[in-house]
């Protein structure tokens, strides 16, 4: 039972990941005035306290930030060409999986069953059982509507990046239903920009 339809309000009507990006989609990139730049690292800043020791390093104040607009409300973050974090219109900054992998500890983290895999790998939402079964793993601290790392078990890095629909504890209360949307993973097309 996938389900690839339900996203945040912020999400649009139509929007289906970051499965299908690629560089065609882009509409428009500019750099960003200083302003801008310091309410991005301020949002960035407070939604991963993890980073505040290397924020200096990820988004130096000297450099261009760019900001990258793309179809479907996506945002990226670029410095220096390479793409950092992204939101969907006013939602939360996230980070892409290859920073996630440099800095594991930023994020929150869920873990998914084994059987969950294949189909996380294949863009599907995270659905409540494989968060509670055997091998599955809570953190009871994540809250709805927050953005969260996807483990795998056995499986030392992540493989996606979520946005919860409901809060760890309802995860565990209802079990059914779509737990997790599943915005970024391994080998989409933001993996290979």
């Amino acid at each position: 039972m996938l389900m690839l339809t339900t996203f945040p309000a912020w999400c649009p009507s139509g929007f289906n990941g970051l499965w299908q990006f690629s560089s065609d989609e882009v509409s428009a990139q500019n750099q960003v005035k200083a302003s801008v730049q310091r309410k991005i690292r301020q949002s960035i800043a407070e939604e991963y306290p993890g980073l505040e020791p290397v924020l200096d390093d990820l988004l130096p104040k000297k450099s261009p930030l760019i900001v990258v607009k793309c179809q479907n409300h996506l945002n990226l973050v670029l410095v220096n060409n390479v793409p950092l974090f992204f939101n969907i219109r006013d939602g939360p900054y996230m980070p892409t999986l290859r920073l996630l992998h440099q800095y594991p500890n930023i994020m929150k983290k869920l873990q998914v069953d084994r059987g969950a895999i294949k189909f996380v790998l294949s863009g599907a939402n995270i659905m409540c059982p494989g968060l509670t079964s055997p091998g599955g793993a809570l953190d009871e601290e994540v809250q709805a509507e927050s953005p969260v790392a996807i483990m795998a078990e056995g499986k030392q890095h992540a493989l996606a990046i979520g946005f919860t629909k409901m809060s760890a504890k309802d995860i565990k209360t209802i079990n059914k239903g779509i737990g997790v949307d599943n915005m970024h993973y391994l080998n989409d097309g933001l993996w290979k920009v």
